[in-house]
């Protein structure tokens, strides 16, 4: 049986090309303005199109971010007065209101000037305090708002701070932002907008983003950011030369950084990394449990970017499935997230095929499935149609087709994650001394 396993060690790779370029979705961005027109969100021009190439200016996003949190009527009843001398007619309202919550502000104490354009930074920094994000408490910094954005799964493409939105680029952010929670976890923008009586349940359901069913590319979209290429490096001179000895993938379970991956990923290792779609590479700092039997590991991941030197509030993180596998059946659809042959991040599709399948080199019995993983996707993450964790994709057949194995994620469950855990020299000394 082991003869017949191939272990999943991952190729060297970068991230370069694992999120398209904000550019290249012009039928997506499309498909968002209608989605948006749809629940009574946005609307075409006069001759009912949506300018999507259209630069977005200060005012009208303005108005879109009021409209987006359902608050059109308590801008209209707000006497607050932001004291803007340039203010317009038509969105005078939702300026004076935005600005009273604090989620925009002028250029100067007089002057908003309200025909400007938005770049992406300004307007991801407008959508983030809409959401209960803040400067003040550390959450992001306004030069760095549209690279948090897409670090915690709200932007699910990459935009440049600087880079000038058209419509199309906000319709797609907006679309994003229907299914994302506010900060403080009470509901989601799209909750809020049906509690409200704002935009229709029905439309909603029709539109399926209510459904718990994900489809393929809402796992991509709403998920691929949680996910991490993991760097390992075995030697003090290879982490001199940045030269890895393999990469792996890996995935955040909470927003501080505590991420899971396989055993395997991080064996030998005295340095490891994680590197997200944002091409931002973060260092493992601590192994808080380690299974090499069951091929599982859960990590901490620091919140200091390498190469910027700066700390992150938060990254985007998957949920496990409350039974962990308890709920799968054979013929389930399944999703595996990571960084296939270490070309990128990926997802792929596929069914359960067998629950409980004993395989030698595992102490449990593993998932077996026909999402295709390759070499890289080691400790990447199998998701339910929920989007929920269920296993940790690990290995394949060798002379198999589409048998692909994932050891489930029912440890990580149970598994006390409160102590110190160890640092990757110090697992990789007790591995060794184990084995000596």
């Amino acid at each position: 049986m082991k003869r017949n396993l191939l272990a999943l060690l991952c190729a060297l790779a970068l991230l370069a090309g694992a999120v398209p370029a904000a550019s290249a979705l012009e039928g997506e961005r499309e498909r968002a303005a209608d989605t948006l027109a749809t629940l009574g969100l946005v609307s075409g021009t006069s001759d009912g199109e949506y300018d999507l190439n259209g630069a977005v200016t200060r005012a009208q996003a303005a108005v879109l971010l009021v409209r987006l949190a359902g608050a059109e009527a308590d801008a209209k009843a707000d006497p607050w007065t932001a004291g803007y001398r340039d203010t317009p007619a038509w969105a005078w309202s939702a300026i004076n209101y935005a600005s009273h919550q604090g989620w925009v502000c002028g250029v100067t104490n007089i002057d908003f000037k309200p025909d400007a354009s938005v770049d992406a930074g300004a307007w991801f920094a407008s959508l983030l305090r809409m959401l209960g994000y803040s400067e003040a408490a550390g959450d992001f910094t306004l030069d760095e708002a549209a690279v948090f954005a897409r670090r915690i799964g709200l932007a699910s493409i990459n935009y440049e701070t600087g880079e000038t939105m058209t419509r199309g680029d906000l319709f797609l952010s907006m679309r994003d932002a229907l299914t994302f929670s506010y900060h403080d976890g009470s509901e989601t923008v799209l909750e809020r907008l049906i509690r409200l009586g704002l935009s229709s349940r029905a439309a909603a359901n029709a539109l399926g983003l209510l459904t718990p069913e994900l489809s393929a590319r809402q796992v991509a979209d709403q998920h691929l950011a949680a996910v991490f290429q993991l760097s390992s490096f075995h030697t003090q001179g290879q982490v001199e030369i940045n030269e890895p000895s393999s990469n792996a993938s890996g995935f955040f379970i909470s927003a501080d950084g505590i991420a899971v991956t396989n055993y395997h990923a991080i064996d030998s290792a005295v340095y490891a990394t994680a590197t997200l779609s944002t091409g931002e590479t973060y260092a493992v700092e601590r192994v808080l449990y380690y299974d090499a039997g069951i091929d599982l590991a859960v990590i901490r991941v620091s919140r200091v970017c390498l190469t910027s030197r700066r700390t992150t509030s938060a990254f985007a993180c998957l949920d496990i499935a409350p039974s962990g596998t308890g709920d799968i059946r054979v013929g389930d659809t399944v999703y595996a997230l990571g960084n296939p042959l270490g070309l990128g991040l990926a997802v792929s599709s596929g069914i359960i095929s067998d629950t409980a399948r004993g395989v030698a080199r595992y102490d449990l019995p593993c998932i077996m499935d026909t999402a295709d993983i390759s070499e890289g996707s080691s400790g990447g993450a199998l998701l339910n149609t929920c989007g929920q964790v269920v296993g940790v994709t690990s290995g394949a057949y060798t002379y198999g087709n589409n048998m692909y194995l994932a050891v489930p994620i029912d440890p990580v469950l149970s598994a006390d994650l409160s102590g110190q855990g160890w640092t990757l020299k110090e697992v990789r000394d007790i591995m060794r001394a184990k084995t000596a």
